[in-house]
């Protein structure tokens, strides 16, 4: 039997990015006469813009042999797991610490996350990478079947 995994998560970060570009590039417009800060404006609005675009969403899928994590709908910011890597599996939640997007937290290992604080932790040797998901038992019970950890862990 053939398992495989593909789950989408759209987020709402994106809405506030893409308010601060409309507010930081309407700025810009009412300063159009000085050059130089009209310039830092746009390209700070270019900035909000480009985050907001790159995360949207967060789709995980099954690669065949790895975990691939993709931020959205511009495909710039991704990650790829390798199954064999994974020595352990648990369902987990994030903090307000840990943030959303791609975070590394000292002693907490990297997050990333859309939306939410529902997350899949997976232990890789000594590092620890955190997934937030919306379906957290589903990515748990593959990623459990898939790897040679055998079973959540608690």
């Amino acid at each position: 039997m053939s398992m495989s995994y593909h789950h989408t998560q759209h987020g709402y970060w994106h809405y506030l990015l893409f308010a601060i570009a409309v507010a930081t590039f309407g700025g810009a417009w009412l300063v159009h006469s000085n050059f130089t800060i009209t310039t830092l404006l746009v390209a700070t609005a270019a900035c909000f813009a480009f985050c907001g675009l790159s995360f949207a969403s967060l789709t995980i899928s099954d690669e065949g042999d790895c975990l691939a994590l993709r931020f959205g709908p511009l495909p710039v910011f991704f990650k790829r797991i390798r199954y064999a890597d994974i020595t352990r599996v648990a369902i987990g939640r994030t903090t307000i610490i840990d943030g959303w997007g791609i975070h590394y937290m000292p002693g907490r290992g990297r997050t990333y996350n859309i939306w939410g604080f529902a997350c899949v932790k997976l232990t890789l040797n000594r590092k620890v990478i955190r997934v937030g998901t919306d379906d957290a038992e589903g990515l748990a019970k593959f990623l459990s079947a898939k790897t040679s950890s055998g079973g959540l862990a608690a």
